[in-house]
């Protein structure tokens, strides 16, 4: 049996009040439709087709890593139009899983139990649903005597008793193909939307006397949808919550999980501790046994084992093992850290790579320079890297020792064990183990102080 899949994501989202298409807003990091896209892949199902229509190129931009198919919908005529809209796309003899771009939180293990319910079932249809305590906005679940799907009656069409049903449609079904597009064809508009309501296809379905399943799944938040900005942000909390656990079961500590944001891409071994108010972004991959944090933010980095990173700011950086980095440094793209090093408060570091055993203590900025290994830089050196039109880089060799408020004109290069004196501004290249220093004479002016006081 072949399985297929088709998203509908032509909406415009108007709630959200966005200039961006609804399903491009992220969830833990990620546009949701790309989570959407992800769990079907994960279920088994390949062959996707995604239905598009608003700002259509950006929806295409953040699927472009994934091989998926796609159908315009040209005008948002209802779910039923969007949906025939691939017909040419899918396989009509496959089982055809049809879901919204906007509902993130289902998992790939609902998914697949779906299909192996309905491929069980034999029906021609079978529609996922939930209970829900407040079902306002949801097309309620209708069931005939044998308990299988009479029809669903949409909110603005239902009555006042239908109203009173909590089952609710999830907005997640399974067809056999070639039936639902059929039937499709014999859609009307005749509801307070004056739309083409896919969910019309199961009445249309019981009249030819043709079997509905209904599924209903115990965790309703898996088919929280995101209309607003306001469920954007429930259903964050929801997916980072469904994070933070899973890391806590695979042996990460997290002090205070309600205070601790990690995106659904990150790795983090085991006995890492992570401290509140830390944000861990993207595809960060971090070691065992770390500390990270407190007010720490991390984006798409790889870091080793033993790594400390306290009150720090890391973007797009590379840390080897039992480094110490913090407070309040910034490492920039490009930064690469072997192991041992140390970078200290108020230190930031760019598109460098510092050495083994290396250190950076205190209140200095090293940008596009290449330190070898047990490197000592004082408080308040500078590589001077741009000369107003391009960059050039600075070379430090294994040893040297750096003065305190030392400034590196580059291009330049420090030999082994070289030394630059405090305060000197360096623009010639230093041989292995000299000494070299910069300064203008001292120059004293007796009772200057005492004189200008008496003036004034």
């Amino acid at each position: 049996m072949s399985f297929s899949a088709v998203v509908l994501a032509a909406g415009k989202g108007v709630r959200m009040k966005s200039d961006l298409p609804k399903v491009v807003h992220k969830v833990a990091g990620k546009p949701m439709i790309v989570h959407v896209v992800e769990n079907l892949k994960q279920a088994g199902i390949e062959d996707i087709t995604v239905v598009v229509g608003h700002k259509r190129e950006l929806v295409k931009e953040v699927l472009s890593p994934f091989k998926v198919k796609f159908a315009l919908q040209e005008e948002q005529l209802g779910t039923g139009h969007a949906l025939l809209q691939a017909k040419d796309q899918v396989d009509l003899e496959s089982t055809l899983l049809v879901l919204a771009g906007d509902t993130p939180l289902l998992t790939a293990a609902t998914l697949k139990r779906l299909i192996s319910f309905h491929g069980e079932s034999g029906a021609v249809a079978t529609v996922l649903s939930a209970e829900l305590a407040n079902p306002y906005g949801y097309g309620r679940i209708i069931r005939d005597s044998d308990d299988n799907l009479l029809k669903i009656v949409e909110e603005k069409d239902a009555s006042l008793e239908e109203k009173k049903i909590t089952e609710i449609n999830a907005g997640i079904y399974c067809f056999k193909a070639r039936e639902v597009f059929d039937v499709l064809l014999h859609l009307d508009t005749d509801n307070a939307q004056g739309e083409y309501y896919l969910t019309d296809v199961f009445s249309l379905f019981n009249r030819e006397g043709k079997t509905v399943k209904v599924l209903k799944i115990e965790d309703s938040e898996e088919i929280q949808g995101i209309n607003d900005k306001l469920q954007l942000i429930e259903a964050e909390k929801v997916m980072r919550r469904r994070k933070n656990r899973a890391l806590l079961q695979e042996g990460v500590i997290i002090i205070d999980p309600d205070t601790t944001f990690i995106d659904s891409e990150v790795k983090i071994g085991k006995d890492t501790v992570v401290m509140p108010f830390s944000f861990i972004e993207g595809k960060t991959v971090i070691g065992e046994r770390c500390e990270i944090g407190p007010y720490t933010r991390i984006t798409s980095s790889l870091i080793g084992n033993d790594v400390i990173i306290e009150s720090s700011r890391i973007k797009e950086a590379e840390i080897g093992d039992r480094c110490v980095i913090g407070p309040f440094a910034y490492l920039r793209p490009g930064t690469v850290l072997k192991e041992d090093v140390k970078i200290g408060d108020f230190v930031e570091v760019k598109k460098s790579i510092i050495g083994r055993g290396s250190k950076i203590p205190h209140l200095s900025y090293v940008g596009d320079a290449l330190l070898g290994c047990e490197v000592n830089i004082g408080a308040g050196t500078i590589t001077c890297n741009y000369d107003g039109v391009n960059k050039h880089q600075t070379v430090i060799e294994d040893k040297a020792f750096i003065g305190s408020n030392t400034n590196l004109v580059a291009p330049v290069k420090i030999g082994k064990e070289a030394v630059t004196g405090a305060g000197s501004t360096i623009t010639r290249d230093v041989p292995d183990f000299a000494l070299a220093v910069e300064r203008a004479e001292q120059k004293q002016i007796r009772d200057w102080a005492r004189r200008k006081k008496k003036k004034e």
